[in-house]
């Protein structure tokens, strides 16, 4: 298992020519809250929030990213408003190789490898796989080595009809739940590289699923599972993502923990037998 250096995820908050006052109003208007209601949350008023809006008044970087902690702006497109006023940028964007990151690396490879025998990973921004455990491992058995290397991408690993496609048994069902998945994420960060890969796996020809790919009686799930075929058995997992509670730098902020909890016993007893 080894952690890889992540890509920087383009993103297109902060557009040329376009001052921070549009920046920060299609951000409200996005979250859908009045620029009254903005003040309220910034201790602020509703004069000022228009002011700097419109342009009449220049706010200063404390401000900047007062608002855009109350609108849930995405660490990276912070910098880019704070850009856009005339300031530097707040947040640093370490590369995930860097040794100032060498306690977070270990503890993302403690915890997925912990979770073994049942699958965990680690994604950025742009669903680069940039670590995964042995029960990742066993799901990816027989995938071309194109898709597997050098850095994998999750949904071209999932959806690819010479990836996982073939294998999974809803797969028009969790395909339906990735892509709306990526369509919140284009809507949040705003990354053309996001959406080009949105487009890419969108067009992926969806494989006719075999006899028999539901049980005649349907199993009720808790949630929305990933029912996936391996040396002859059907395993069906439901996933679980994380992420890190108020990061303080745009690599971290862009990381993601996805794990695989069996959704049934059978799949448990599976992979204890598998894997442990």
């Amino acid at each position: 298992m080894t952690i890889v250096a992540s890509t920087p995820a383009a993103s297109t908050a902060a557009l040329p020519g376009k001052g921070v006052g549009p920046l920060l109003r299609a951000w409200r208007e996005r979250r859908r809250i009045s620029q009254l209601e903005l003040a309220l949350r910034a201790d602020s008023s509703a004069r000022h929030i228009s002011f700097i809006e419109t342009g009449r008044s220049r706010p200063s970087d404390e401000m900047v990213l007062r608002l855009a902690e109350r609108l849930d702006v995405p660490v990276r497109e912070r910098n880019s408003l704070l850009l856009a006023a005339g300031y530097a940028p707040h947040y640093p964007e370490t590369p995930l190789d860097d040794p100032a990151l060498d306690a977070l690396r270990d503890g993302m490879e403690r915890l997925i490898r912990g979770y073994e025998p049942y699958p965990a990973l680690v994604v950025d921004a742009g669903y680069t796989v940039v670590a995964a455990n042995r029960g990742i491992a066993m799901l990816l058995e027989g995938v071309p080595e194109e898709l597997t290397a050098p850095a994998p991408n999750a949904m071209r690993l999932t959806l690819h009809p010479e990836g996982l496609a073939p294998r999974i048994r809803n797969l028009r069902e969790w395909r339906g739940h990735l892509l709306a998945q990526m369509e919140r994420d284009i809507a949040l960060h705003r990354s053309d590289r996001l959406r080009a890969l949105y487009e890419e796996v969108a067009a992926y020809p969806v494989p006719e699923e075999p006899p028999g790919a539901e049980p005649a009686e349907p199993v009720p799930y808790f949630a929305l599972p990933l029912r996936i075929e391996h040396d002859g058995r059907i395993l069906s997992f439901v996933s679980s993502i994380s992420t890190f509670n108020t990061p303080m730098d745009v690599t971290v902020a862009e990381l993601a923990i996805e794990t695989f909890l069996p959704a049934d016993p059978v799949t448990a007893k599976y992979l204890h037998t598998l894997v442990g």
